[in-house]
């Protein structure tokens, strides 16, 4: 009896340990996730406060869609290389996340 209790104790202090583990890994991921999306978002709103200013000063429309299409293609690529970023985090995130349960596994599911 004394087995079983020290068995079922021992499975909850690990449950607790996996979940604090868990949390720990999501708040981070998280965290560095929205720190990515808060840099990228004061980058696009200075390049196109910037664009506004360069599109401001020219003195004709050829040089003014020149700026613009320049700012697109800064903006798309920029924009592009952010998502990848991004999608990267999530991945790792969700690394760490499951990296606690990778044991238990094993041990719920027989190997043949």
């Amino acid at each position: 009896m004394a087995q079983n209790f020290d068995d079922v104790q021992k499975l909850g202090k690990d449950g607790m340990d996996n979940a604090v583990k868990t949390m720990t890994a999501l708040t981070k991921g998280y965290q560095a996730i929205a720190a990515e999306m808060v840099d990228y978002s004061k980058k696009a709103f200075e390049d196109g406060s910037s664009t506004m200013e360069k599109i401001a000063a020219v003195k004709s429309l050829d040089k003014a869609i020149e700026v613009q299409s320049d700012y697109v293609k800064a903006s798309y690529e920029a924009a592009v290389a952010r998502a990848t970023k991004i999608g990267e985090l999530y991945q790792d995130l969700m690394k760490e996340v499951f990296k606690p349960y990778e044991g238990l596994v094993g041990k719920i599911v027989p190997v043949k």
